[in-house]
This record gives structure tokens, C-alpha cells and sequence, in this order.
């Protein structure tokens, strides 16, 4: 008797799991050193061990129920990982584009398949739409380069919501028209509970999802949540009539503004997708290809070559139309053809729903030669799409003058003084959106402990709170150095941390029941505001900062003149484009237009909004306090004693924040400053105690000695 014999195939569970998940550890390592997307390297995967291979497993019902996860996986993720940004950024050239890449592709791929496949029109369009949608493979090359902010990129990422939305579309049509009986009211009927459909997804999804977020802040639930979110969409759309695939698609584009691209959900979300759900799917796709059938040439042959010259043809065309149309570099078209010649998802997607579909006459919609044709055209476009974007990429990356971003920008190390763990989650929440990736610096979590005689005690806890600020961050992927030391005060710590490891920005969370006034103007601000020229943003986030849509920014006069004005604004459009919250600054004219240039230069210009307003008029707290939403973000650009844009005024603003923002969520930021913008400050007083600060005082005292020499009358 032998104990180690293996039947095949393998009807094992156990067995069934260990070997997919050696193909899912192992494809990655050998595909990657020959340059092969690990993409393909799953589907080779399931042809070797599927019935037309060696026939090791059977594609039995947890490669249907895994399968059909991550199809609606792969779509969903399409929609919450695009940049709604940069389809905004350049939304003109971006349809343009995309109704290019769309139109070309399905012009030429209907009549292909027509006149050299001899396909019917049903057929014909359904692969036709295969050929226009397109997959962001090679997005990665760009990301490697930091090339994101470029023209070309941002016009082809946007083009690619425009044809992968229109391709689903045509799929999801298609695929209705099968499902029903397609008579005198089908069309109306569809149109109707389509439409139903979309908007249940597209406004009540966002509303369930912001209120859920603010409620529960466990990163389970959050996960099971967005999935529920995902299988919902994708469970209306089917019952409206139309492919699932689409509704998985809408969900993840509704929820796209929720889920931060850098976050700890984002993480578990990409990590699950990427590590099960996706490889299953592949590898089942795998399963059903007939190999011997393209070996053996003829027709499988003749439609892989078709499906292969069409499709990149069709896409090289389209981005030479825009090139020519918007008078771009040639580079510019090799990198748009680049970026969108790879097919992938949605293209995996539309082949096996046609496969699935039997029409009246007994054959499959797709049939077997299109399905094997498909990976060929996977294969070889994929490869293509990387090989041309690295060759543009790397021609953009030597040519100066076109890198983005300015070469005298400093080195980003933001530091977060932790103290309060119920501040803890929000704070690093927020670092994370701050924290420019193309840096590779971790984020310094501090602790500092009063040398008394409960150090000890102070010392677990500080440590048990960088732990925790570490987890939080490591599920972003992101690393943390944790840094816990003694000092007379907490002040003196962070500032000789600040100088130790050259720290450029600084994170402070405000207690949420502490006084505001203290808070503010107390020993440890004050202290810290004296000991470092760092920018110091001081925050109070009652919500998630995921759930913010709209920032109040308040700028006072003369900001422009500050060493870290740039600096902020970047900052806080990196918060609105993580967060897809819009920005409206309000300041007097002169300030605003230094702000809209360095807006449009950070590419943010479709997030903000500005506001101009008199000398007098632009701290009008009151009113501001009045506008404010559960759901909007608060921020007071102040400044230190002694800067040029510091006015005595600013004395206020602690009884009017605690006045009118008790309840909001809030941020205070103090810019950055270079010992020259102190340079008028005399030594007597190094702080910059102007003489338009007694008088201030003077005035103030004068009021009210006459307002109580009127009451006692």
C-alpha cells in the first residue's frame, strides 16, 4: 500500500490549497527575472495544471466562487486606485483621449473581426470592447521614476476611466441582452433599472460609507465593510439586468474619495486582493485555456495574431491622434501608448463573461479560440506596454527640464509628538497623507519622559503608544522610527530631537477635552514655538481625516513672505488629494495669488477655491464658524512672534477658536521659518515684541477701562 499516492486530479482541500498557493509564491521569483508581469505568469500557472496541461487539479467550485471574487476584485480595485486628481488635472485632453482609445479601437476591432475572423456583429463589438479597454500595468515604471505629475500621464490616466467605464458599458449591454427577453420594453426596461441602479450606488454608498468610517474606527470591520460595499454594488447591477463586473467598478470609484491611495485600508485591501483573491482568478483563468489548440495552428492562431496586431495598432493609433491634435513631443505619445496598450482586467473580465454566454444557435458567444487568443494578447501587449513605458520613462527622467518638482526642495522628515493615545490613530492618519513617498524617510514617532519620580510608569506608556503609532503605520507599509527619551520638560525634548535628527515638520495632536486656550498658548507650544523654526502643525480631528470634504483654510496677510509658504500649501493639497476634499482659501488678494501659483504647480488647481477679503474682513471667525460642517477641516495659517506676516491680532484667536470651532475638526499651522526672517527683531527682544504690539495693548486697555467706566454710569 502506498500512503503517498496521489490520485490524479486532485480532489484534496488541503492539497488543492498548498498548490496554489506554491504557484502564487513562487511565479512572481521566476517571472520577475525574465521580465514577464507576474499576470501572466498565474495564467501559465493554470494551464499547466488544469485538464489541457498536466491535469493536477480540477477546477472545482472554490476556483468558481474564488474566480468570481477576484473578477469583481480586479474591477473593483481599478476604480478605487485611479486618481480622480489627475483625470481633473487635465479633463479635456483626458476625454479627448480616451474617446480616442475608445472609438479607434472598436472601429477597427468590429471590422477585423467582421472581415478577417468572419465573427458576427454581436461578437464583433463585444471583442471590439476588449481591444478599447485597457489596464495601467506599467504604472508602477512610473511611480519607480516620479514621473506621475507628468502631462502625458495624467491625460492617459484620465482617458482611462473614460474607455474602461464605456467598455464595461458595452459588456455589461451586451451581457443584458442575453439575460432577458429582449422585446418591445427590454430596452426600456434595462435603461430604467440600470439607471436605478447607478444612482443608489453613486449617492447613498458615499453617504453609508463616510458615516461608517466616523462610527467605527476597527480595521476589520472597515475591511469586511468595504467588501460587503463591493459585493452589494455588484449584487444591484446584476439584479438591474446588467454585468456584476460593473457595479464592482462604480463601487470602487464611489469610494475611491473614502479610501485614502496611502492608508492602512488601502493596505489590507491591495495586500488580500493581490495575495488571494487575484492569483485564484488567474490561476482558474489558466485552467480553461486550450494550448494544444495554438500549438497546433489554424484558426486559434489566426485570432491570437488578429487580437494582438489589432489591439496595439488600434492604441498606437489613438495616442499619435492626440499627439497631433495638442501638438505633444513624441516622447509624450510614446509614453500615453505605453501606459494604455496593456490589457488586463477589464479585457479578463469581458473574455470570460462571452465565454459564459450561449447563444440561441448552441455556441458560446466567445468561443474557445477567443478565450486562448485573449491570453496571447495579454501576454505579448503587457510586455509591450512595459518595454515602452521604461524606454519613455527613462528619456522624461534624463531630460531636465522636464523632471517635476524644484531641485532646492529639502529632504521631508515629519516627527509626531505622542502622548495622548486617543490622538494617536488620527495623527498618523495624517502623517501618512502628508508624507512625500519619494523621500523613502520613515515617520519619527517620539515619546518624551519627565525625569521625576514616576519615569518609569511614563516610560511604559510612552513606549506602549509608539507601539502602537509603529502597527498603524507598518499597515500602510510605511516604517517608523520610534524614539523614546528623557528630558527636564517635553518641550526640550522634541526640540533637541528636532535638531538630532534634522527633523523638517513637525505633528502635534490637541487634547480633545483639553482648554484650547492652554493648549495653544501654554508652556509646551510656547516653548516649542521659540526652540524650532520647523513648521509646526498643531491638530484636533474629531472625524477620520479620510471622511473630510472640504478644507476652510484661513491665510493672513503677508503669508507669501514666510521661508515655508510653499511648504504648507503642499501640505495641504497633498491632504485634499488623499482625502479628494476641496480647499477654499480665504486671505486678502495679494497672498491669494501666490497661493494659486503654487496651486497650479502642484497641480491641484481643480480642489481649490479662493476667497479674497479686506484687511479687516479676513479673520472673520464668526461667520467662518457658522459655514462649517461635521465634515470639514478647519485651517488657521498663524505665525511666529517676530515674522513678517505676524500681526498682534493673532492674540485673539485662541477665545475665537474655542468661541466658534469647539466642535470642529481643526488645524493650526506655524510656517517655517530661516533665522533671516527674524532679522528685524532687535536683542533685546529676541521674540520681535514690536512697538505695534504695546500699542495693541495699550488700545485693548484703554477700551476697556472706558466700556467699564460706561457700565458703572
Amino acid at each position: 500500500m502506498n500512503i503517498l499516492a496521489l490520485n490524479l486530479p486532485i480532489t484534496d482541500p488541503t492539497w488543492i490549497f498548498f498548490i496554489v498557493l506554491i504557484i502564487i509564491l513562487f511565479s512572481p521569483m521566476i517571472l520577475g527575472k525574465l521580465r514577464i508581469p507576474h499576470i501572466i505568469g498565474m495564467i501559465f500557472a493554470g494551464i499547466i495544471i488544469g485538464e489541457h496541461g498536466f491535469n493536477i487539479l480540477e477546477r472545482d467550485s472554490s476556483f468558481e466562487l474564488f474566480g468570481k471574487v477576484g473578477l469583481y476584485y480586479i474591477m473593483f480595485l481599478a476604480g478605487l486606485e485611479m486618481d480622480l486628481d489627475d483625470f481633473k488635472k487635465n479633463s479635456a485632453k483626458g476625454i479627448v483621449f480616451g474617446l480616442l482609445t475608445f472609438i479607434i479601437p472598436m472601429g477597427l476591432g468590429i471590422w477585423s473581426s467582421m472581415e478577417l475572423l468572419g465573427f458576427g456583429v454581436t461578437t464583433s463589438v463585444l471583442l471590439a470592447s476588449m481591444y478599447a479597454s485597457h489596464t495601467l500595468v506599467a504604472y508602477p515604471i512610473i511611480s519607480r521614476y516620479g514621473l506621475s505629475k507628468l502631462r502625458s500621464v495624467n491625460i492617459t490616466v484620465g482617458g482611462t476611466a473614460i474607455t474602461v467605464a464605456l467598455a464595461l458599458v458595452v459588456l455589461a449591454v451586451i451581457s443584458g441582452m442575453y439575460k432577458g427577453d429582449a422585446g418591445n420594453f427590454f430596452w426600456f426596461l434595462l435603461i430604467g433599472k440600470v439607471v436605478v441602479a447607478t444612482l443608489a450606488i453613486v449617492y447613498t454608498f458615499p453617504i453609508i460609507a463616510r458615516w461608517f468610517f466616523k462610527k467605527y474606527s476597527d480595521s476589520i470591520m472597515q475591511f469586511v465593510f468595504v467588501l460587503a460595499m463591493v459585493f452589494l454594488g455588484a449584487g444591484l447591477m446584476e439584479l438591474a439586468g446588467m454585468e456584476a463586473v460593473l457595479g464592482a467598478f462604480l463601487a470602487g470609484l464611489v469610494l475611491n474619495r473614502l479610501v485614502p491611495h496611502v492608508s492602512p485600508l488601502m493596505n489590507r485591501l491591495e495586500f488580500v486582493g493581490n495575495a488571494l483573491f487575484i492569483p485564484y482568478f488567474l490561476i482558474g483563468v489558466g485552467m480553461i485555456i486550450d494550448v494544444n489548440a495554438l500549438i497546433q495552428g489554424g484558426t486559434a492562431l489566426k485570432v491570437a495574431t488578429v487580437m494582438t496586431v489589432v489591439a496595439t495598432f488600434s492604441k498606437w493609433l489613438a495616442a499619435y491622434a492626440t499627439q497631433k491634435i495638442y501638438r505633444m513631443k513624441p516622447n509624450e505619445r510614446s509614453m500615453m501608448f505605453g501606459l494604455s496598450n496593456a490589457q488586463a482586467a477589464a479585457t479578463l473580465a469581458a473574455v470570460l463573461i462571452g465565454h459564459e454566454i450561449i447563444m440561441e444557435n448552441g455556441e458560446r458567444l466567445l468561443n474557445d479560440d477567443v478565450l486562448n487568443g485573449t491570453v496571447v494578447m495579454i501576454l505579448f501587449t503587457c510586455v509591450i506596454s512595459s518595454l515602452a513605458t521604461e524606454r519613455s520613462a527613462h528619456k522624461f527622467a534624463t531630460e531636465e527640464e522636464m523632471q517635476p518638482g524644484r531641485k532646492d526642495e529639502e529632504d521631508q522628515r515629519i516627527m509626531l509628538p505622542i502622548a495622548n493615545p486617543e490622538t494617536i490613530e488620527n495623527l498618523v492618519n495624517l502623517a501618512l497623507m502628508v508624507r512625500d513617498r519619494k523621500y523613502g524617510n520613515p515617520i519619527y514617532a517620539l515619546s518624551v519622559i519627565n525625569d521625576s519620580s514616576e519615569a518609569a510608569n511614563g516610560q511604559l506608556i510612552g513606549e506602549r503608544n509608539l507601539e502602537r503609532a509603529a502597527s498603524i503605520a507598518a499597515s500602510a507599509d510605511v516604517p517608523v522610527k520610534m524614539i523614546s527619551r528623557f528630558d527636564v520638560n517635553i518641550a526640550s525634548g522634541i526640540v533637541h530631537t528636532v535638531k538630532e535628527q534634522n527633523i523638517t515638520d513637525i505633528i502635534i495632536g490637541l487634547h480633545y477635552k483639553a482648554g484650547i486656550i492652554d493648549s495653544f498658548f501654554g508652556n509646551l507650544t510656547e516653548s516649542l514655538l521659540k526652540g524650532t523654526l520647523r513648521e509646526v502643525a498643531i491638530a484636533r480631528l474629531k472625524t477620520p481625516v479620510n471622511t473630510i470634504k472640504r478644507m476652510y483654510i484661513l491665510v493672513p496677510p503677508k503669508a507669501e513672505y514666510a521661508t515655508g509658504f510653499r511648504k504648507w500649501i503642499k501640505h495641504l493639497a497633498a491632504i485634499a488629494s488623499q482625502a479628494a476634499c476641496r480647499m477654499l482659501f480665504t486671505g486678502d488678494e495679494k497672498s491669494l495669488e501666490h497661493i494659486r501659483k503654487a496651486i497650479e504647480e502642484f497641480g491641484m488647481s481643480a480642489l481649490a477655491s479662493y476667497r479674497g477679503a479686506a484687511a479687516r474682513e479676513w479673520n472673520d471667525f464668526e461667520r467662518l464658524g457658522k459655514e462649517m460642517q461635521s465634515n470639514d477641516l478647519f485651517v488657521l495659517v498663524s505665525a511666529r512672534r517676530g515674522s513678517i506676516s505676524y500681526d498682534p491680532s493673532f492674540e485673539k484667536f485662541p477665545v475665537q477658536l474655542s468661541k466658534h470651532f469647539a466642535e470642529s475638526n481643526l488645524i493650526v499651522i506655524y510656517p517655517e521659518q530661516l533665522a533671516t526672517d527674524k532679522d528685524f527683531t532687535s536683542f533685546s527682544d529676541p521674540l520681535g515684541h514690536t512697538e505695534s504690539q504695546d500699542y495693541y495693548k495699550a488700545r485693548k486697555w484703554l477700551s476697556s477701562l472706558i466700556k467699564n467706566r460706561e457700565e458703572e454710569k
